[in-house]
């Protein structure tokens, strides 16, 4: 019996939770952005998860990031006449990042990356109570 199993599953959620956290963090760092390399504003981007077999014996699944795709939605368009990346008519292609629903998206993945924390922790107590027993 692999005990070590148990704790690939709160891992993988951790490691993927992290990434999630960083792409949302990279979004509002780049809300006002309007110019970047590939051109145009800075697009949301987003994270895709997939569940992974850890343990086929206990049918144990982890989960992992597949990808991170941007979101398809238009950018925002703003008047603002005096801004440097104005069109001919003073209108300015704005990400299209909601900095609320994205504070919202961060609590939820601190609060899972925590459940997963919790769940690691309380794994790794239920087997040191084991060994204690077996002193």
């Amino acid at each position: 019996m692999d005990i070590f199993k148990n704790f690939e599953v709160s891992a993988s959620a951790l490691i993927a939770q992290k990434v999630r956290l960083n792409t949302i963090a990279s979004n509002l760092a780049n809300a006002n952005t309007t110019r970047t390399p590939e051109g145009g504003p800075y697009r949301r981007r987003d994270v895709v998860f997939s569940s992974v077999l850890v343990d086929e014996m206990k049918g144990l699944e982890g989960v992992r990031v597949i990808d991170v795709v941007e979101d398809s939605s238009p950018p925002k368009v703003v008047y603002a006449p005096g801004h440097p990346d104005a069109d001919r008519n003073g209108f300015v292609k704005m990400p299209n990042i909601n900095v609320i629903e994205e504070m919202v998206n961060m609590m939820i993945a601190t609060r899972a990356y925590e459940a997963n924390v919790n769940a690691f922790n309380i794994t790794k107590a239920m087997y040191q109570k084991a060994l204690e027993l077996g002193r």
